[in-house]
């Protein structure tokens, strides 16, 4: 077990490392970092944005139920910050085996001692603790914002919605990285992985349209049922399985795809 933990952790440091000095990944984050600015200054202060909606409400003497602006606003933007993810993540996931494939290393790591799961999960916690180093700003300007909340906002909300975008974030890349095992195209790799979450992230319509049994257990498959549940402040440990099953799947997908290739080089 011992070895183990330590393959994955040099595996970790050497794919985080690799996200720390690439010029495409520093594009990426301040891509995100700047659309994510422009959302919470909108959502928040603009004429459309949620304080002035409100006030406007409560000038015109409309007679609508006391509104929580501070949660109604991080909803809002939790909610963009999950769109946002779907854009963003698939070109995070595109290299982590497609640049192999490229470079001609992963042949080298099929058939190294180092078993498939371990190299899998390695890279995916890397990635992963590149995507929440990113988000990481997102949380002083929130805390700037929901401090002056009166009442305040329960810290379990936050905190809640927060996790959900690591959990959908690491749900997406596990199903990238597979995507990204079966190619050596990076830009196919993250087309196709846009394509796979996209239709998971709206499958909560198909699943409307087909109704009854099949419908229901389709809507649960949805990852934007799943996260914006959580999102809303509502914890529910089913929302917490989906998220899990997708991580797994992708990482044991990926690990019989680099198998494969094992077999095939054998």
């Amino acid at each position: 077990m011992g070895m183990i933990i330590g393959n994955i952790l040099a595996i970790y440091r050497k794919e985080l490392q690799g996200y720390f000095a690439s010029p495409l990944a520093y594009i990426v984050a301040g891509v995100f970092w700047l659309l994510s600015g422009f959302f919470f200054v909108a959502i928040l202060l603009s004429p459309e944005g949620v304080i002035n909606q409100v006030a406007a409400q409560d000038q015109m003497g409309v007679p609508t139920p006391p509104v929580d602006v501070a949660y109604e606003f991080l909803r809002y933007f939790m909610s963009v910050m999950g769109s946002l993810a779907l854009f963003v993540l698939p070109v995070l996931s595109m290299g982590l085996y497609a640049e192999e494939r490229k470079r001609g290393t992963l042949e080298l790591l099929a058939t190294s001692p180092l078993t498939n799961w371990t190299v899998a999960v390695g890279k995916l916690l890397g990635v992963l603790t590149f995507f929440t180093a990113m988000i990481v700003p997102l949380l002083a300007y929130e805390a700037i914002a929901l401090g002056a909340a009166n009442p305040p906002v329960p810290p379990a909300v936050p905190l809640l919605a927060h996790l959900a975008l690591i959990l959908l974030a690491a749900s997406i890349l596990s199903l990238g990285m597979f995507v990204s095992s079966l190619t050596d195209s990076t830009i196919l790799s993250a087309i196709l992985t846009f394509g796979l979450v996209l239709f998971l992230w709206i499958i909560d319509l198909v699943a409307k349209s087909i109704g009854g049994p099949v419908g229901a257990a389709l809507g649960h498959l949805s990852l934007l049922e799943n996260y914006n549940n959580l999102v809303q402040g509502v914890f529910d440990t089913s929302n917490l399985v989906v998220f899990a099953s997708y991580i797994i799947l992708g990482l044991f997908l990926t690990a019989q795809s680099i198998d494969a290739l094992r077999f095939q080089r054998s």
